[in-house]
């Protein structure tokens, strides 16, 4: 392992570095791993962004986007960058599973394994940690890292700031949910200060929407939606069908689940999506209800308390059931 003196070192001389986040990557693994890339550069260090997937339009106006590489767009060449890699940084995951075909390349890798991350139980791969699981979003610890690890508060520039900002925004639900501490509000105050533009970035992600995400948002909630009263728990419930019908990009679906939690008697809600060979669930809670806990135990997944997913291999319907079987066990919680 690397201590703090030695991940120095290392960085004091330009090196080939690889920056990777978990596939699908959200606003915080974008944000995160945009920021990051925006840091190092500015020490001349040669260094690569690259995505397991593609990610949503709504997040390709950051910094330092044109330069990203998705790996099963872009194979080969993102297997020689990995290899040839002297570190690779692995932002907002914590188990290598979470990059897909890449996983297995990066564990291969002879680079150092820099882990920046706030999810539980962290696979032991990393030769230097960063982690905290009561950050709100991957982007803080990257702050912390360059300010409070590597002393470089200086080097926060507004294309870092922006990035981070975007993704403490995204990951904290624009500072709503409980993780978002005082000490959060400092962070985006030092990156306000450093030129994030707060007002424009949140209108760039959240009033982006095309007219068919829209219509697909209102099939949701007036025909996949279905309240449970006696578990305090709302499901909405997507086929393959709908997505095809209302012709759904990645990213079209972010959010749809908080829409079945806004409703005031609930405090456990699902969004249940069939994808090509899987069937995927997003779940978000109120209160300390563990939604990680679920999705762990029955949906080979994970996260944070409140926000947290899984997936399975069986129909949509099966998993629909499965998860409406589940709910009895947790009856007190839901209805306390």
């Amino acid at each position: 392992m690397l201590d703090t003196a030695a991940l120095k070192d290392l960085l004091a001389h330009p090196k080939k570095i690889v920056i990777t986040t978990h596939h699908k990557p959200d606003g915080d693994a974008m944000g995160s791993s945009l920021g990051l890339y925006n840091y190092l550069i500015q020490q001349g260090h040669h260094t690569t962004v690259i995505t397991p997937t593609d990610y949503p339009d709504f997040l390709s106006w950051m910094p330092g986007n044109p330069e990203v590489i998705i790996y099963n767009e872009k194979t080969e060449q993102a297997d020689v960058l990995i290899e040839d890699a002297d570190i690779v940084f692995c932002l907002d995951f914590n188990n290598l599973s979470r990059i897909n075909e890449m996983g297995e390349k990066v564990r291969k890798s002879k680079s150092y394994k820099i882990m920046i991350d706030h999810h539980l139980e962290p696979e032991d791969f990393d030769d230097f940690r960063h982690w905290d699981i009561n950050a709100c979003a991957a982007a803080q610890l990257v702050y912390s890292f360059i300010v409070d690890v590597l002393d470089n508060k200086k080097l926060i520039n507004k294309d870092v700031a922006t990035c981070l900002y975007t993704g403490i925004m995204t990951d904290s639900g624009s500072f709503r949910l409980p993780n978002t501490t005082s000490a959060v509000h400092r962070v985006v105050a030092d990156l306000i200060d450093a030129g994030a533009v707060n007002y424009r970035i949140h209108e760039l992600v959240y009033n982006s929407a095309s007219e068919n995400r829209l219509r697909f948002l209102g099939h949701c909630l007036l025909n996949c939606l279905e309240v449970l009263p006696e578990f305090n728990t709302a499901i909405i419930v997507v086929s393959k069908q709908d997505l095809e019908k209302y012709h759904v990009n990645t990213g079209d679906t972010e959010g749809v689940v908080n829409y079945a939690l806004s409703m005031a008697s609930i405090r456990l809600a699902a969004f249940i999506v069939e994808r090509k060979d899987q069937v995927k669930l997003s779940l978000r809670s109120k209160g300390d209800f563990p939604a990680n806990e679920i999705c762990k135990l029955y949906f080979s997944g994970g996260g944070h308390r409140n926000a947290a997913g899984g997936q399975s291999t069986a129909s949509l319907q099966d998993v629909v059931n499965q998860f409406k079987t589940i709910l009895p066990e947790y009856k007190k919680l839901l209805i306390q």
